[in-house]
Order: C-alpha cells, then sequence, then structure tokens
C-alpha cells in the first residue's frame, strides 16, 4: 500500500486578508496606470467595488494627500502624498542611482530602450529606472510599473535562478499573459539555457513584435535581486545583435552586482 504524502506547507508567515487595505491599494494602483483623472463610478465599476465603499476609501485616501479629488469635476487622481513615499523608496535604494548611467549609455550606443527592473520574490517585479532610445519606438513602460516576475526575459531570469518546485512553477506560469504564449517544455528548455549562459531573450512572446534581453545582477549574499533589460523592435534586433548586447550587458551587470555587495 502507498503512503499519502502529507501536503507540503506554505512557506513564510500566513497573510489574513484586510480587505480595505487591499481595496485602498486596488484604487491607488488604478489611479496610477495613467488613464488620467477618473470618477468615482469608473473606479468602483472597474474595481467591482460597491460605490459607497469606494467612496469611504477615497475619502480616507483624499485625507491623506495620497489621492486627490477636483472639486468641480468630482474626478479623482493621485494626490501628492505619493511623491514623498516613492521618493523615500527610491532614496533608500542605491540601485536607481547606480543604474541610471549604465541605461542611458545602453540606450545611446545600441538605440534600445534600457530598463532597471527590482526582482520582489516571485510575485512581481517593478521598474526603477529607465532610459528611452532615439527610435520612433516606444514600450508602454515607465518607472513604478508593476508586472508578474516570471514575464517575459527578466521571467526566466527568476525561474532560472529561484528555489522553486516544479509544480509551483507550472502553476505561476499558467497564469502569465502573453501576446505569443511559448509552450511549457519550450519555455523550461529556455530556463536551463539561462542557468547555463547567464542571460535570457525573449523574442515576441511577452510582446508581439519586440525582443527584449535581460541580464541578472546579484545581492551581497549572491541573491537575484535586480535585472537589466534592453528592448527593441525583433526585426532591428537580429540574433547575432541580441548576442553582442548580451554580452555587453552582462559585463555592466557583474559591475553593479559588485557595487551592490559593498
Amino acid at each position: 500500500m502507498s503512503e499519502t504524502k502529507p501536503a507540503k506547507a506554505p512557506s513564510g508567515p500566513r497573510i489574513r486578508e484586510v480587505p480595505a487595505v487591499s481595496r485602498a491599494i486596488a484604487i491607488l494602483r488604478l489611479l496610477g496606470r495613467g488613464q488620467g483623472p477618473m470618477t468615482l463610478k469608473a473606479i468602483a465599476e472597474e474595481l467591482g467595488m460597491v460605490t459607497s465603499t469606494c467612496l469611504h476609501i477615497l475619502r480616507v485616501l483624499v485625507s491623506e494627500g495620497l489621492v486627490k479629488v477636483d472639486g468641480s469635476s468630482k474626478r479623482y487622481s493621485l494626490g501628492v502624498g505619493m511623491l514623498a513615499l516613492a521618493r523615500n523608496v527610491l532614496e533608500t535604494s542605491p540601485f536607481p542611482s547606480l543604474v541610471q548611467p549604465v541605461l542611458d549609455k545602453l540606450a545611446q550606443e545600441d538605440n534600445i530602450t534600457a530598463i532597471g527592473v527590482e526582482i520582489t520574490g516571485l510575485d512581481h517585479m517593478v521598474v526603477l529606472a529607465l532610459s528611452r532610445s532615439r527610435a520612433p519606438f516606444r514600450l508602454h513602460v515607465d518607472v513604478g510599473s508593476r508586472f508578474p516576475a516570471l514575464l517575459s526575459a527578466t521571467g526566466r531570469l527568476v525561474a532560472a535562478y529561484a528555489d522553486i518546485d516544479d509544480a509551483e512553477l507550472e502553476r505561476r506560469f499558467k497564469s502569465l499573459r502573453w501576446d505569443q504564449p511559448p509552450d511549457m517544455e519550450a519555455w523550461r528548455k529556455e530556463v536551463d539555457t539561462v542557468r547555463r549562459k547567464g542571460f535570457s531573450i525573449d523574442r515576441g512572446n511577452y510582446i508581439d513584435g519586440v525582443a527584449l534581453v535581460a541580464v541578472p545582477v546579484f545581492d551581497a549574499r549572491g541573491r537575484l535581486s535586480h535585472s537589466l533589460v534592453g528592448a527593441a523592435l525583433a526585426n532591428h534586433m537580429s540574433a547575432a545583435r541580441a548576442l553582442d548586447l548580451a554580452k555587453r550587458m552582462q559585463a555592466e551587470a557583474e559591475a553593479l552586482s559588485q557595487m551592490m555587495a559593498r
């Protein structure tokens, strides 16, 4: 008779849901997407909230300065209080100031959009810095943009260097949204290649027609903490050019890793 193995206990502390906090965060993220000021009705409908509940939360956010409301149009947008929070994040992390000159150099020399990303565990990655190219190509990303951690080229880095079992990896992979979704088995092979070569290339999977090259930046303990990403139109990024870019980005990332470890 075969024994049933006990289910693996979830790692980390148990998180108890606090609906009011989750809703307030959802409102801030919605207003932060850059769609412009929104009415109470639009916010409530977009987030599936009861209008009265949404109004009470908005009033608190307005009183704290995190959201502002136009008295005439009754439209809501992010308030200046968000700037103090964002400034504190940027000032307490050395990465944005260290990586910006690197991104500017890559964008100018290679005519790409260069991005500095912070990886926050297995859940999300956040753009901390970027430099745009001179090309008439604009990637819809800004400082503060937030994406699932396993998505795109950086996602392959996360999968390659994270301590995660196959079942959990597959579960998270199936929840990702791609323009051209890669096959799970092919994606796993690409992740294995990342472990051997130390860089990742996404050619049109995440965004159709866009090539992304990503290299890892490690913290003082040798853990993946950030990534450098280069983005360009796929038809302007040949395989040879992508490989050359990846090698040069690796050298920059290694230098950043050493500076971050000091």
